[in-house]
């Protein structure tokens, strides 16, 4: 066995830490692997337990502070309730001789941006495929309630096995504390992945990583990161106040789907990103599916810019008239066919003098041409009284043009929700505020119950703005009449032919 050697007789807190050193009787600190403003991390030898671990040790000068001592031993005690396998584990801590350590597993690999250093930008699989686990472990920390607010690739360990681990909780903070400053007002955080609401020392929620984690995979696919400067101030006002650029005006290869991914984690307003890390995790997994070719390539923004690719059933039934009798009438001369367009036309009109009656005197049959569609976009699942969201990953299906296509509650024991709540919907975004004169839902599922709600705000606060009705096949909802910018469709009751209710197609009029 060999004779350690001799250790220094200054007291451990009037140097730094340095290799050679060890720590509580049991860890020979051996490399310094980094250091960062409030501690520095060696890779250290247990002689216990015969293995390597990574050891913390907070800088000297901030063991008699108070504020510092306390959010490094917050770290431990955050992290140690978390045992996932896309976080980092603790081992330990302790004090010894005043020096504040924490010690970890230890991942022998490199750091996520040492990779991109390394490699430069990455394949779209290669960067989702490492998102996602990052993704499930923040969401894991989310629902142990806590907040890492440090998130970038330098906290992201890649393993030698393939191993993807997110550490250093160091400015983690529980959800029901209210500030994302420190008592001394400041901001905590990297400034190239600083969601704006920290950069404004406003509240951090799970939508704070979201954001970051929307950030990395940019970086991860362009190279670089969305907002540079020449400094932390910089940088963050830049996160405050300008939009983020398309990734696909970087790379050209990126799904459009996906760049609506990223796009919406890098919303401004923490409403508008994705609804939960869980969901944001589940709409990465069908993008790297998309990359794979296991489902077909779709383009959730175009229900943002386009029309929807079928119109209302009446004006294509008036334009595929005149083809037909353009057909039968092709070989005669010109006069007659414009003798029979004419007879058409007055034939026509007088079919909608007749049933116009309802609609606003003479020009009631222009009453349905005049009537603007206005193009909803998916927004979440709404689950008030429960998780938060159903299915959030299948919004965007509701809303494609697509009738195949559809968006689901989760699977119910009765039509009542099991008695567990008053109901689910699915939140739809119509651009800005708008008055709506009607909603079409298509559904799959037919029979079950729901109404329109509308409201000001994605983050809930909705009020009826039709009627109840059962949804059967094709059904359209006459609205009340309120300004609104987010519509919900709100099922009450589940089809009694199963526990879940489906929506194909939602379309609006206003």
């Amino acid at each position: 066995m060999g004779v350690p050697g001799p250790r220094s007789t200054t007291p451990a807190v009037s140097r730094p830490p340095q290799p050679g050193d060890l720590i509580a009787d049991r860890y020979e600190l051996e490399e310094l692997c980094g250091t960062g403003g409030m501690s520095s991390v060696f890779r250290a030898h247990d002689r216990q337990l015969e293995r390597d671990v990574a050891i913390k040790i907070l800088h000297e000068h901030f063991a008699d502070d108070p504020e510092y001592l306390e959010r490094f031993r917050r770290e431990a005690r955050a992290v140690a309730r978390l045992s996932h396998p896309n976080i980092v584990t603790v081992i330990d801590r302790g004090d010894d001789g005043g020096r504040q350590f924490i010690v970890f597993e230890h991942v022998e690999g490199e750091n996520l941006k040492e990779l991109v250093l390394r490699s430069g930008r990455l394949s779209v699989r290669r960067a989702l495929e490492l998102a996602l686990p990052i993704a499930d472990g923040l969401a894991f920390a989310h629902d142990h309630g806590l907040v890492h607010r440090d998130v970038k690739p330098q906290n992201i360990l890649l393993s030698r096995d393939g191993e993807v681990k997110v550490t250093d909780f160091g400015i983690a903070r529980s959800l029901h504390m209210e500030h994302g400053v420190t008592q001394t007002g400041t901001v905590l955080g990297t400034g190239e992945y600083l969601a704006p609401e920290q950069a404004s020392g406003k509240p951090v929620s799970p939508a704070t990583d979201v954001y970051s984690l929307g950030v990395v995979i940019w970086e991860l696919l362009a190279g670089d990161v969305p907002f540079v400067g020449d400094n932390f101030v910089a940088v963050a006002l830049r996160h405050v106040n300008e939009p983020p650029p398309h990734l696909r005006e970087r790379r050209p290869d990126v799904t459009p789907r996906l760049d609506a991914a990223v796009q919406r984690a890098l919303a401004k307003d923490p409403a508008r990103r994705f609804p939960s890390m869980t969901a944001f995790a589940k709409e990465l997994r069908t993008c790297l599916a998309e990359a794979e070719g296991e489902i077909p390539a779709v383009d959730p923004e175009l229900t943002l810019i386009t029309p929807p690719s079928t119109a209302p059933a009446r004006p294509p039934a008036q334009r595929r008239r005149p083809p037909r009798r353009q057909v039968r009438t092709r070989r005669r001369p010109l006069l007659w066919a414009l003798l029979a367009l004419l007879v058409a036309g007055v034939a026509f009109g007088a079919v909608l003098l007749l049933g116009g009656g309802g609609h606003h005197g003479a020009l009631g049959g222009d009453s349905g041409s005049s009537a603007s569609t206005v193009q909803l976009s998916g927004v979440t699942g709404y689950d008030p009284q429960g998780t938060g969201g159903e299915h959030d990953e299948l919004v965007g299906r509701a809303t494609d043009g697509n009738p195949s296509t559809a968006w689901t509650t989760e699977t119910y024991n009765s039509q009542d929700f099991g008695g567990l709540k008053d109901g689910v919907g699915l939140m739809l975004d119509a651009g800005s505020p708008v008055k709506l004169a009607q909603i079409t839902v298509t559904t799959s599922t037919p029979g079950f119950t729901a109404e329109i709600q509308s409201g000001d705000s994605s983050t809930g606060g909705f009020a009826a703005d039709s009627s109840s009705q059962t949804v059967n096949g094709t059904t359209t909802f006459t609205l009340n009449g309120a300004t609104a910018q987010y519509y919900v469709v709100w099922i009450t009751q589940l089809p009694p032919a199963g526990g879940r209710a489906e929506i194909s197609e939602v379309t609006a009029k206003s």
